[in-house]
């Protein structure tokens, strides 16, 4: 199973696959905020850039998958991205599990200074007047902040194994003077 998935890194379509899943996300999320009129949050705005993150890293592995450093860079992305996502979707659900006063979100997103993604992108990046404990949609009994949970859980444990199958051999080629 590790070789398959050692392949598979090795290939830019499997890459090229992470970046449109997760340009799939933030077109959802695009949906969700202008076509169906939900106010993100400061978390929601955080979760984005995380998904943004792991839309580079499937455009950075495929720019030259069989190169080691590309590789591992995109790989090193994909994993922050994928755990930094999963425990900001675990944070959002925490807010609206157990929601009270001391127990919200900031009103305005803590971007650094060099990096003010609400300033540089405020289509996407700037959070709502709203609450980050305050539900706004769900689907089958499950907010936002779970299928996020959902979907970066899955991120995750695809980034452990590919990682793990970096660590295994690739198989040989053979090439036959016959053939």
């Amino acid at each position: 199973m590790l070789s398959y998935f050692k392949e598979l890194s090795l290939n830019r379509t499997a890459w090229l696959l992470l970046a449109f899943v997760a340009f799939a996300l933030e077109a959802s999320a695009i949906y969700f905020q202008y076509g169906m009129g939900l106010v993100p949050c400061v978390m929601c705005v955080y979760e984005r850039l995380a998904i943004f993150g792991l839309l580079i890293a499937g455009l950075v592995g495929a720019i030259s998958p069989r190169f080691f450093l590309t590789r591992w860079l995109a790989l090193l992305l994909w994993g922050f991205s994928a755990f930094k996502g999963l425990a900001l979707a675990i944070k959002h659900h925490d807010y609206q599990a157990n929601p009270s006063p001391w127990n919200q979100c900031e009103f305005k997103p803590e971007f650094p200074q060099t990096m003010p993604f609400d300033q540089w992108f405020p289509s996407i990046f700037a959070p709502g007047p709203v609450n980050c404990s305050e539900k706004q949609w769900e689907m089958f009994g499950l907010g936002m902040p779970e299928w996020l949970i959902l979907a970066f859980s899955i991120f995750a444990l695809m980034f452990v194994i590919v990682l793990l199958s970096q660590f295994k051999r690739a198989k040989p080629q053979y090439r036959s003077v016959f053939r």
